[in-house]
């Protein structure tokens, strides 16, 4: 089983869209699967059903982050390198999906109890945002 499919399993398996992408990768940075899920968790539905980043992105941009994130101050071209892949990650996102905005992806606003219904009703999660799990994995494995 590759990345992208461990992801959709995760994902399948009821956890966020940021858990599934994260948790995902997590073990090649020594993270056990409790801790990825914890620290994942919070941002999904566009951070906490917020309607913001997209939660598989967010995944994405914490796993370019313990790639390639700085860890000194002064470590400018750590920074330049990283704020550079996830340029690159959400152009690559952005092309296949025209944004990264969670509220923009779905046509609706989880924060809301109206938009939270609609998505469940439509059955969104397991069909529009598997497939953001599913690219957003795909992406970040060729960065990693």
């Amino acid at each position: 089983m590759n990345k992208a499919e461990k992801a959709v399993a995760l994902f399948r398996e009821g956890f966020s869209c940021s858990q599934a992408v994260f948790s995902a990768f997590s073990e090649d940075f020594g993270l056990d699967r409790n801790t990825s899920l914890k620290i994942s968790q919070p941002f999904g539905g566009g951070m906490a059903h917020l309607g913001e980043a997209c939660g598989a992105v967010t995944g994405a941009f914490m796993l370019i982050g313990l790639k390639y994130g700085r860890t000194k101050a002064d470590d400018l071209a750590a920074r330049d390198r990283t704020y550079a892949k996830m340029r690159q990650f959400t152009d690559r996102f952005k092309a296949l999906h025209c944004s990264i905005q969670c509220r923009c992806l779905l046509g609706l606003d989880l924060g809301t109890e109206e938009g939270m219904r609609l998505a469940r009703e439509k059955n969104l999660f397991q069909t529009i945002c598997v497939k953001y799990v599913q690219d957003a994995a795909t992406i970040v494995e060729e960065f990693l």
